[in-house]
């Protein structure tokens, strides 16, 4: 069986999850899809970052941001869910850490309220479907700001 030591390393680089210390930046995935939700975890996962919850629905989210605060560096937030959607559950945890890093998840059709949500303090936004570099990239450049 092959190891990592018989490929070369010409395109080694660190993975984009990790501090310069080495720990891995933290984040709460709130998304009423499953699907969503896991494709999310996998992405940031396989670059080392740490899953330090999920949540269904905005109340949740909020809930679980409490439990884990101040250990969640950023939160992916849906924009469109059942009890609490994400614009008020954006509101509602920047009301309670005006420091929170949220990055909103929107359909393609939810311009008016991406632009609500920037207004209101998210970070950035990714449309759906999700595409792996787009979410990398708005994911590290939220939590380098």
């Amino acid at each position: 069986m092959k190891t990592k030591s018989d490929f070369p390393s010409i395109n080694e680089r660190p993975p984009e999850g990790l501090r310069e210390d080495g720990t891995a930046f933290s984040v709460l995935i709130v998304d009423d899809s499953m699907f969503v939700a896991k494709q999310i975890g996998q992405i940031l996962t396989s670059e080392g970052f740490n899953i330090a919850g999920t949540a269904g629905d905005g109340e949740e989210g909020l809930e679980k941001y409490k439990e884990l605060y101040p250990n969640v560096d950023l939160v992916t937030m849906d924009i469109t869910m059942p009890k609490m959607d994400g614009v008020t559950a954006l509101t509602k945890i920047l009301e309670f850490d005006k420091e929170a890093k949220i990055i909103m998840i929107s359909a393609l059709g939810k311009q008016d309220l991406v632009k609500k949500s920037l207004m209101l303090g998210a970070k950035n936004y990714i449309v759906k479907p999700l595409d792996r570099k787009t979410v990398l990239e708005r994911v590290v450049s939220a939590l380098n700001r």
